[in-house]
């Protein structure tokens, strides 16, 4: 029984998933990106249906377990477009180190703001990179890890959402602030949506996704140690 539950999980995933992919195609407005649609309908069945988390996750779990090998996956427009990422090495380090900041600075100041207890706040820190390192980190500074994605979750779809209206309010159309600002504030959900625009904006959000992951382990205990 548990088996088939299991394969029920990942096959209702997988369809759902595919399903609003076409709902995006149709319509391709931000606010239908194929993440937010699935999840919604995902939670609401389980919900109507009465099923908990564990019970979906029995099977879920599984394709959790290939976000690592699709992070890995983003290597290859990163590879296509190496020699145009050798030529802006220096902006995209240093927009990256900068937006990295940014976004744990910002984080702790909004949560001081608004008087949101540590242990929530340590687990907001790492919010913009990757799960499995966020929740490293909000372990490592005394956050709660599951909260940590979470928080990873949010910062993902409302960036892949609300990310290309800010780039075209700010009229920032150059691939290279594209690319950045996706990769440094939203992780994987925000570099699928970059290689939506172009393979030399999902190559410069990969290696933004990944440098970020680097210098969030490194700023996010010392800023906290400083700021708090």
């Amino acid at each position: 029984m548990s088996l088939f539950i299991a394969f029920l999980a990942i096959a209702g995933t997988i369809i759902t998933y595919n399903a609003m992919k076409k709902v995006y195609i149709k319509f391709y407005t931000p606010f239908m990106v194929p993440i937010v649609t699935a999840t919604v309908l995902i939670v609401c069945f389980l919900l109507y249906f009465d099923i908990p988390y564990e019970t979906y996750m029995s099977g879920a779990k599984w394709i959790v377990h290939l976000l690592g090998p699709a992070v890995v996956a983003l290597a290859f427009p990163l590879y296509k477009q190496i020699d145009t990422v050798k030529k802006y090495s220096v902006p995209i380090m240093v927009g990256v180190f900068v937006g990295t900041f940014i976004g744990i600075v910002s984080g702790i100041w909004l949560s001081l703001l608004f008087h949101i207890e540590l242990k929530t706040l340590y687990s907001l820190v790492p919010k913009s990179v990757t799960s499995p390192v966020a929740m490293d980190i909000a372990s490592m500074i005394g956050g709660n890890p599951t909260l940590a994605a979470i928080f990873v979750m949010v910062a993902g779809i409302f960036g892949a959402v609300l990310g290309p209206y800010l780039l075209k309010w700010f009229r920032i159309d150059h691939f290279i602030g594209r690319g950045i600002g996706f990769g440094t504030a939203a992780h994987g959900i925000g570099t699928s949506k970059a290689l939506e625009m172009g393979q030399k904006e999902g190559a410069v959000s990969s290696i933004a996704m990944t440098l970020s992951t680097i210098f969030a382990s490194i700023l996010s205990p010392i800023l906290v140690h400083l700021l708090l």
